[in-house]
């Protein structure tokens, strides 16, 4: 008898089970008249409509054009369980103390929209045309003549519009929890719409966000047509154009005709090799078709998959059903957009509470009448082991992002209603009227789980999303695995944890381009009306650059400092060049300067210590430390054209070498008078001779005018520092500012030269062991020869080594006086000492006398005026070369011969030419 009774309850239980629906303990009940939009109810003070997408499409006649009632196929789970959560939502919010405290409760309509748009437009005007229905006149109940205050749904956007506009007629505030085409937030045309997800511009914006942080700029596209396909088109392709990213192609699956658009769809994906991202706005139902058509394709053209990386919106990424039977080696790998998840334990206890309570809180519902028919029908479970199967379906199917937002919209209704419920009665009906909700819930901040929340100016609440990346496990694919979050304050991303992290780095392997990467020193050549996303790379030119990847053009150095070759990456800074201290050249140069100068410090030594013997007194005495030390200074002078110059090392080295150098030529000059002079035996110029050589006259002279001569090119136009740009290099070195004044300064130098040259030339055949004229005129040649040289030279030559030029014109005359002027008397003092005494050096004039007294040619002289020619030079030459305080007398010229020395020249003007005064410094 225990066993037929509860075979008995158990019958009774199955017929409950399938004419029921699931409410909570204080939820009421309604039945539904035949051939109405099947739903489910429970009264309320305030109540609230719901529409949802319980199944997924609705059977279409096309052959007749009566009316007729359109059949609902393919029941979905998962948007079941999300009219459970809004069931559970109201609920919960009716067992607060935030309406406890007002005294009014939350009633619902739940209507089925079958995923149409005409099923919604025709619950919408189910709910607005505030009629009482049959099942409250029969039991009376007030509570239901309450008309429809505010909607929460739909769910996909072609029914929100549609449904929007309707409901703006009365201002009936519509929430919906997860519409997000951008058209819904123009407040002009949609003023009573709100929503608790972020418009799709943000999801846009996320996408290809996400896109160019990987690379992938070559893509394709796939929506369904329809307002929020459309819509999501739109603003992707624009923030798309904005970011570089190209659109391969745009595909619309279009409801009418989807075999057909299916079917165009799996041939441009397959013809577009190189598109290996799409991204999908479309349906979970156009999604699983798309798949299994790709598979198809695959397997009749020999491939194993058409495998793809798809970044999926929020309307299939989190849908389990839309990869039907295949896996993710057929699809491909899977990067979608939900919204943030919330807590989902108030609604986990729920469902905890149905199976714990089997079917004793059952009550009419058309949705769970199909859901546990189909169920039991395909099953065969007992009673008990059906509700727990119930339970265990529904918690799988359960969308946290889904249920925060409905919780969220439902939770808004109820502050909403609370805040103008306290200032009046709200449980007879008329007393709050659509509008006024809608205000309420445009100006108020509410709180969800500790959390504030407020519609902005669009109505609309931005919660960001997160990023899920598909994976799977044993063959089942897990799409609800969250990796990153999006923020779209900063349009960035976060991940979750470093395995996320890790899991998204493998998508870096994936590559979706036109072309390849234009490397660093390459920039991208697009071809008139192609995309911009295909192009071909060519090397950047000489003197530019790119330095980054994929550069529309190269950039250009700065050619006064920078440089680069064909193809580079950078911009080479220009080498700074100047003549340097550690230059192999340089050192050898140097070498030879401080050699010069050390040789002519000892020379000076020597000079000073021997300063009394004949050959120095001969040389010119103190005429040769002055040359000696204007020797110094030209060294020194050749120093300043080595190192990297400075305005003052420019001033400075031309004009301590034109001073120096004119003060020694100018000395040499003297030497070359004096010797000349000397040896003039016309007794009539004596007089003149002593008035024309005057050294130090002479010497200052010639100074003053080169000094002059640099005083005013100093003034007017002084050397520089300048800095010459050439293709790899800078060259830092010195203009002459005037290079008229820099000529004249060695065209001065040069003429006194000549000059010197001229008189040594005309004294050549004097005597030799102490005549210079030799010497002066062999080192005025050298010098001569030397600038000459160095003027083509340096007109012609540029670069680092020019300064090296001057220099070695600079050594040349400085060793060519050294060694023409100064060594050979050294050589004699040092090593010849037996000729540096005034009895050799008397031999050595009167051998040199008596050789010109015989070869002078006879016309109008006696032999005795030519012996006494010869003496005379003898002590014209006695007194040049070997000065005393006392002249020569005729005792010295009768030692040599015995002729008178008033007899001399019988045409002499002076009678006392044997008492004159030598010519001597």
């Amino acid at each position: 008898m225990k066993e037929k009774a509860q075979g008995i309850m158990a019958s009774v239980f199955y017929l409950r089970v399938v004419i029921c629906f699931i409410v909570l303990d204080i939820g009421g009940c309604t039945s539904l008249e035949d051939g109405k939009l099947e739903g489910a109810a429970a009264p309320g003070d305030i109540m609230v409509a719901g529409i949802f997408s319980i199944h997924d499409a609705v059977v279409k006649e096309n052959d007749t054009f009566s009316p007729q009632q359109q059949q609902c196929v393919g029941l979905n789970k998962e948007k079941l369980a999300d009219a459970l959560a809004m069931i559970n939502a109201v609920e919960t919010m009716n067992k607060s103390p935030l309406l406890d405290d007002v005294g009014v409760t939350l009633g619902y309509k739940i209507y089925d929209s079958c995923s149409d748009v005409s099923m919604a437009l025709k619950a919408t005007a189910e709910f607005t045309q505030q009629t009482d229905s049959d099942c409250g006149r029969e039991r009376n109940t007030s509570t239901f003549d309450h008309p429809v205050l505010v909607v929460v749904g739909a769910s996909q956007s072609e029914m929100s519009i549609a449904i929007a506009r309707q409901l703006t007629l009365k201002m009936i505030p519509q929430i919906s929890y997860s519409s997000t085409a951008v058209i819904l937030s123009d407040r002009n045309r949609f003023p009573a719409f709100m929503r608790t997800v972020p418009n799709d511009n943000y999801q846009t914006a996320a996408m290809v966000r996400l896109l160019s942080n990987y690379g992938w700029n070559w893509v394709g596209i796939i929506i369904t047509d329809g307002d929020y396909g459309r819509s999501a088109l739109h603003s992707f392709v624009s923030y798309a154009s904005e970011s570089g990213i190209c659109v391969a192609f745009k595909l619309i699956i279009s409801g009418s005709i989807t075999r057909h658009s299916l079917r165009q769809a799996v041939e441009t994906i397959h013809n577009n090799s190189k598109v290996h991202v799409i991204v999908s706005f479309s349906k979970p139902t156009d999604m699983r078709d798309l798949f299994r058509d790709l598979r198809v394709e695959a397997l009749r053209s020999g491939q194993k998959s058409i495998r793809r990386m798809w970044v999926a919106s929020d309307s299939w990424s989190s849908s389990s059903h839309v990869q039907g039977n295949l896996t993710l080696e057929d699809i491909g790998q899977v990067v979608g957009f939900t919204f943030k998840n919330g807590d989902l334990s108030s609604f986990t206890q729920y469902i905890n509470r149905l199976k714990a309570t089997g079917l004793d809180n059952i009550g009419n519902n058309s949705f769970m009448q199909k859901f546990y028919s189909q169920l039991n029908a395909s099953t065969g479970m007992t009673d008990t082991a059906l509700v727990s199967e119930v339970g265990r379906i529904l918690l799988k199917n359960i969308h946290a992002d889904t249920v925060l937002s409905i919780e969220m919209a439902v939770s808004a209704i109820a502050q909403a209603v609370a805040s103008i419920c306290r200032e009046r009665d709200c449980k007879r009906p008329g007393t709050v009227q659509p509008w006024e909700v809608l205000k309420a819930l445009s100006m108020h901040t509410f709180q969800h789980r500790e959390k504030n929340y407020t519609f902005d100016s669009n109505g609309d609440i931005n919660r960001g999303y997160d990023v899920t990346l598909w994976r799977s496990e044993e063959g089942i694919i897990h799409v609800h695995n969250v990796v990153a979050e999006y923020h779209s304050h900063n349009n960035s991303f976060t991940y979750t944890n470093h395995t996320s992290t890790e899991q998204l780095l493998t998508l870096r392997h994936i590559i979706s381009k036109c072309s390849r990467n234009c490397v660093p020193g390459e920039f991208k050549k697009t071809a008139e009306g192609q995309h911009t996303c295909c192009y071909e790379c060519v090397n950047c030119t000489e003197n530019y650059y790119s330095n980054d990847t994929d550069m529309d053009q190269c950039l250009n150095c700065d050619k006064t400092t920078e440089w680069s070759p064909k193809g580079s990456s950078l911009c080479i800074p220009k080498e700074l060049q100047f003549f340097p201290w550690q230059d192999g050249f340089a050192v050898v140069l140097l070498t030879f300067v401080v050699l010069g100068i050390l040789l002519a410090l000892l020379v000076s030594a020597v000079f000073l210590h021997h300063r009394s013997t004949p050959i120095v007194r001969a040389a010119g005495g103190w005429l040769c430390q002055v040359i000696l030390f204007s020797l110094v200074c030209s060294f020194v002078s050749a120093v300043l054209f080595v190192g990297q110059p400075s305005s003052l090392q420019c001033k400075a080295r031309q004009v301590l070498f034109g001073i120096s150098f004119t003060l020694c030529v100018s000395c040499i000059l003297v030497k070359s008078l004096k010797i000349l002079l000397a040896f003039q035996f016309n007794p009539d110029q004596q007089g003149f001779r002593r008035r024309l050589y005057q050294p130090f006259v002479i010497v200052s002279a010639c100074l003053a005018l080169q000094v002059v001569c640099c005083i005013c090119w100093l003034i007017f136009k002084s050397p520089f520092k300048q800095i010459t740009a050439y293709p790899t290099t800078l060259l830092e070195d010195c203009h002459e500012g005037s290079y008229l004044a820099f000529g004249v300064m060695l065209g001065y130098i040069a003429l006194l030269a000549l000059i010197c040259f001229i008189c040594a030339f005309k004294g050549r055949k004097l005597p030799q062991k102490y005549n210079e004229a030799k010497f002066i005129t062999f080192s005025m040649l050298l010098y001569l020869i030397s600038w000459l040289l160095f003027v083509p030279v340096y007109v012609t030559t540029s670069g680092v080594y020019l300064p090296a030029v001057e220099m070695v014109a600079i050594l040349i005359s400085n060793y060519g006086i050294l060694c023409c002027h100064f060594f050979p008397k050294c050589y004699v003092i040092l090593f010849r000492k037996d000729q540096n005494t005034r009895s050799a050096f008397k031999e050595n004039v009167y051998a040199h006398s008596r050789r010109y007294s015989n070869t002078a040619p006879v016309t109008e002289m006696h032999a005795t005026e030519q012996n006494a020619i010869g003496q005379v030079y003898i002590i014209s030459a006695s007194s040049l070369f070997m000065p005393s305080a006392h002249p020569p007398n005729c005792a010295m010229v009768t030692k040599y011969d015995s002729i008178n020395c008033t007899g001399l020249h019988k045409r002499s003007a002076s009678p006392h030419i044997c008492l004159r005064r030598s010519i001597s410094f």
